[in-house]
Parts: structure tokens; sequence; C-alpha cells
């Protein structure tokens, strides 16, 4: 008997947080969600790392057309050799005692394309090259460039429901933050198991730096190895079936 896989399906985020990566190694197959219209403010284009001196910072990429009228498969970088140069610069701070500064930086070069400004194809090389890096299988599609026959009008908790039948998931697999916009019954219906996930928070050490939790996962890559990052990212996760009510 063939299993059917598990889906995961979120909007292709900025070199997220831990927990994205959690969620990745947690699935059988990823749904990068850019057909909805894209959202300023939020972790599309930017994400958080230590500052210099104390706290945190924004790093982000400035986008041409990042309005609520752009889809996020439309949005586009304003400058992207502009956005690697300032990414590498608000970075470099690390370099002083970071022990993985090295391997991080390397991983953001292969991310950038100064000659790609989508911004969805830069957060697609950043999940993965971070994949790669710490050997989680990244097997993914992206919803825009794929032929699905949506209904016009969806609702939050239904684009997942609609687009996992259509792809022959057997189940699915949504942070647990989002919790309140699902119905099991509508999924048990299409015979789809759903399942949530609740991340836990991994803290580490970061040398001279005061600790900041629920950074972009560079972060917790520049303090620690590989093994290590991955091993949390398995562990930092629970994940339980939904519970019908009847």
């Amino acid at each position: 008997m063939v299993t059917k896989p598990m889906f995961g399906i979120m909007q292709p985020y900025f070199f997220p947080y831990l927990g994205h990566f959690s969620l990745i190694a947690a699935v059988d197959e990823w749904l990068v969600f850019d057909i909805t219209q894209y959202t300023p403010k939020t972790w599309m284009n930017r994400n958080r790392i230590l500052h210099p001196s104390e706290g945190w910072q924004y790093v982000s990429v400035p986008l041409a057309n990042g309005s609520i009228s752009t889809k996020t498969s439309e949005a586009r970088l304003l400058d992207p050799a502009a956005a690697h140069k300032s990414m590498i610069g608000k970075l470099s701070h690390y370099k002083r005692t970071a022990p993985y500064y090295d391997a991080v930086l390397h991983l953001v070069e292969e991310s950038f394309d100064d000659h790609d400004d989508s911004l969805v194809q830069l957060d697609v090389r950043g999940l993965a090259v971070v994949c790669r890096y710490l050997d989680i299988p990244f097997r993914y599609r992206i919803c825009s460039e794929l032929a699905l026959d949506l209904p016009a009008t969806l609702g939050p908790g239904e684009w997942a429901l609609e687009i996992s039948s259509q792809l022959g998931a057997g189940s699915y697999l949504n942070p647990v933050s989002g919790q309140a916009l699902f119905d099991p019954a509508r999924f048990a219906e299409r015979g789809i198991e759903l399942h949530f996930a609740q991340p836990s928070e991994f803290s580490y050490r970061t040398g001279s730096y005061r600790y900041e939790p629920w950074m972009s996962i560079l972060d917790v890559l520049m303090w620690n190895p590989p093994d290590v990052v991955v091993r949390a990212a398995r562990e930092h996760i629970t994940i339980e079936p939904a519970r019908r009510i009847e």
C-alpha cells in the first residue's frame, strides 16, 4: 500500500526562523504558497539578526512593488545587487566572534542572484541552500507554477485543503498558531489527516552578544554547527493530530 505524502504549505519567507525548518523536516513535500496578495511588513522580505551593539535589527530586501495590490508571485526586488551588498554588510559584525561566519556568508552568497529580481525565487533559494547545508530533504513546488484549479473565493483555512486535495496529500501539517482557521472535519471528508506543529525555543550561546530568541536561521547557524542545528530542528517541535469536534 502506497502511503500518501504529508504536505506543508507556507508563504515564501526570507531566511526564516528555525521552526520553519522544523516544519520542512517533518513533511514529505513543501508547497510555496505565492498565489495570494503580497502582505507588506511580514517575514516574506525581512527577518531579524543580532544588532552589533544591543538587541536585534532587521535585515531586509526592499521591493519595487511591495503593496497589497501585488501578487506574491509578482513581487520584485528594487535592486538585487544593492540588497545583496546591504545583507553582507549587516552580517559583517558577526565575523569578529561567530565561529561559523564564513559558512553562513557562503550560504547567503549562494542564495542571492544579482540578475534575478524575483522575491519568491530568492526566498526559495535561501530555503534550499540552508536545507542542503543541514542535510534536510527539501522537495518543494511553487504554487504559481502549478495548474491548480482553485475556487474563485477561498477563506484563509481553505487554501491548504484545496491544494492538498488536488495534489494528492494524505496529511497536512500547519503551525498550531493557525489552528483556529481549520476545520478538521472538512479535511477528514477529503481523506486528509490534519496535524498541527508547536515549535519550542532553542537557545544557544552567542559569544559576547546577549542571546535573543526566535531569530533568523542565519543567527542560529552563526553560532552552531550543522549537526546541532538539524537536531534542534527535529527535536524542538511537537506534532499532534487535530481534534475533531463532534
